[in-house]
């Protein structure tokens, strides 16, 4: 299907307010019980489109596009919705926050229990165990509401509600200051020798040929020796000099499912009297690529140039986006260069990936490709590289049934439901019992990356490859929508339509999976916006066009009288401003340019025909 970004993010809002918001009052939870996280992804699902693109914005009511009013409705006429808005995200704000104005991270209705047979203790400090899910979503939330009120501050005039804007300006500050520490604890370096099984599980997924284990330590050691250097000399808030890599050392980094277990307390001014700076860390030292990759996605936020232009960070929040952005740059360059690791046949191509754990998955494929894709959208992709990400990216959705048909007993099945299972390592020493985050966001991240990838190439057919890609994730995803009385709704998520999932409905939407959703369109519309690719071959054939074109408007302009005001003077005008289009245009959008020489050309040609046959008539 068509993917209309517009359209279907105006839908999600219609069902979504009919869901959430009652009799004038906002409903937490969903499918999961109200926990800072899954209400972090639904205020997301308001708040990132409406920072994100201009054109849904509602933070001058005389800007708000009708359709976007239309679709916000239920929350006032279009001067009360930012109002509205602002009182729900306060409502947050104070659910998620303690006693002693701390913010609470805890994952709650997310963990299972590892073992099926277990159930997850309801206790205090199972609810309130924390994970790189809720710094990372706290991140994006927050600047995306301290974009809204910065926005939205020089509109408001009313006493009370410049108050209430104030008022979430500093819950939302905290609370970011807060995610950004705990995000800075649970980053980690996992530092194994060559014979140890984590070593052998690196070398073993590494290796594309008949290297030895020696041979492989060697070539690892030499293509990671600058970045060891920079790890051991640079790093240094939360991270203990023991988690540094020793020279004959393998090493591994990104982030774990939550504050690490030896984790430094962070003393920084910026941080005295935040619990999370000096919280017990109890997560396994070694990185989790889904932890990773969130952590990587929430970081890019605050990197952006418009969090840099609209300055919506206090000093010690730049310190802090320094010291993550270092990590960020670090994690990247290590998983880049590990996924191409062999150039002529890529790890990442032997899919599927295992970690230094020994678990392999799709999954773990397709997040190391997130972070291949990351690096090169930061870096000059070269064509040779994008295409055997592209290839990638179209064996991953097959693999997942994206682009095939899922059959009766398909194990694809538990990549989209429940999920994969992310055990936290560490857990049974936090709360008792071992816990599990179950994650299933493998059609939207298809989406997402393959949007991401196509905005690396001018090549048409690679483009036209990734944007097939992902439509045929957005069909996968349009066949799992919630129904109503047989008819679909835009929430997520209802598997019934799939082989072996007949008995298997949920009556209330997922605010994970819907936020995921919101994130791809949002990404594809930010895809739209971008100039389409420049084909060399056709601006080539538009040079000659327009060489062609100016010669015989020049000729056409010296047999005319420059004083007569007739119709062949206005034509000539007409076709004049064509070729100034065209020009205007030409390193822009080529094809358009060469529409518009030709019908230049044409324009031309009927006066020379129209001269010959004056000529004839004589």
């Amino acid at each position: 299907m068509r993917i209309e970004p517009r359209k279907q993010i105006l839908d999600i809002w219609r069902y979504m307010l009919e869901y959430c918001y009652v009799d004038g009052e906002w409903v937490w939870g969903g499918r999961a019980k109200s926990n800072p996280i899954a209400d972090a992804e639904q205020l997301l699902c308001l708040f990132w489109p409406m920072t994100q693109i201009a054109t849904f914005s509602v933070h001058d009511s005389d800007e708000t596009q009708a359709d976007v009013a239309a679709a916000l409705r239920p929350l006032g006429e279009a001067t009360r919705i930012p109002r509205t808005l602002v009182e729900i995200a306060l409502e947050y704000f104070k659910n998620h926050t303690d006693a002693d104005d701390e913010p609470r991270f805890g994952a709650g209705s997310y963990l299972q229990a590892l073992d099926p047979n277990a159930t997850v203790p309801t206790d205090a400090s199972t609810q309130e165990l924390e994970v790189v899910d809720a710094y990372s979503m706290s991140i994006t939330l927050c600047l995306s509401l301290l974009f809204f009120v910065d926005s939205r501050l020089e509109l408001e005039i009313q006493a009370k509600h410049r108050e209430n804007l104030r008022d979430l300006q500093r819950r939302a500050s905290r609370r970011l200051t807060a995610a950004m520490v705990g995000m800075l604890r649970s980053f980690v370096i996992n530092s194994v020798t060559v014979d140890s099984d984590p070593g052998r599980a690196i070398i073993e997924m590494l290796r594309q040929g008949d290297s030895t284990d020696a041979e492989m330590a060697k070539r690892l050691a030499e293509r990671f020796e600058r970045l060891r250097t920079q790890i051991t000399t640079s790093l240094r808030l939360g991270l203990s000099d023991d988690a540094k890599p020793e020279k004959d050392q393998l090493f591994e980094c990104g982030w774990t499912w939550g504050i690490a277990n030896g984790s430094k307390p962070i003393e920084e001014d910026y941080a005295v009297g935040l619990k999370v700076s000096e919280k017990t860390g109890y997560a396994q030292s070694r990185p989790w690529l889904y932890f990773t990759v969130n952590a990587l996605d929430g970081i890019v936020d605050f990197t952006s140039r418009r969090a840099a232009a609209l300055n919506v960070m206090d000093d010690g929040q730049r310190d802090l986006a320094d010291a993550l952005s270092l990590r960020w740059e670090l994690t990247q360059r290590y998983w880049s260069t590990v996924a191409r690791f062999d150039a002529e046949r890529w790890p990442l191509e032997d899919i599927p990936w295992r970690t230094s754990d020994g678990q392999e998955s799709d999954y773990y494929s397709l997040l190391v490709m997130s972070v291949l894709i990351q690096d090169l959208v930061a870096r000059t992709a070269t064509d040779a590289d994008l295409l055997k990400a592209i290839g990638i990216l179209q064996e991953l959705a097959q693999r997942g049934r994206i682009t095939r048909r899922m059959s009766e007993g398909d194990e694809a099945l538990a990549l989209h439901y429940p999920g994969v299972p992310q055990g936290l390592g560490g857990s049974d020493e936090a709360v008792g019992t071992a816990l599990v985050l179950f994650t299933s966001d493998y059609a939207p991240l298809i989406i997402k990356r393959s949007l991401q990838a196509a905005q690396l190439t001018d090549d048409v057919e690679a483009r036209e490859a990734l944007m097939g890609l992902a439509e045929a994730a957005m069909d996968h995803l349009y066949e799992r929508r919630m129904t109503r009385n047989g008819d679909p709704i835009e929430l997520w998520d209802d598997l019934s339509a799939f082989p072996g999932m007949t008995g298997v409905k949920f009556e209330q939407p997922s605010w994970y999976l819907t936020e995921r959703v919101v994130e791809a369109l949002v990404a594809t519309a930010i895809a739209f916006e971008q100039e389409p690719p420049r084909s060399p071959v056709l601006y080539e054939h538009l040079l000659r066009l327009l060489n062609e074109a100016d010669h015989v408007y020049n000729r056409e302009l010296l047999r005319s009288n420059v004083f007569e005001k007739t119709a062949l003077r206005d034509r000539l005008e007409e076709i004049g401003t064509l070729i100034a289009r065209a020009r205007e245009l030409s390193r822009r959008r080529t094809s358009t340019a060469i529409a518009k020489t030709e019908e230049a050309l044409r324009l031309l040609d009927a006066l020379e025909v129209a001269r010959l046959d004056a000529g004839r008539s004589r």
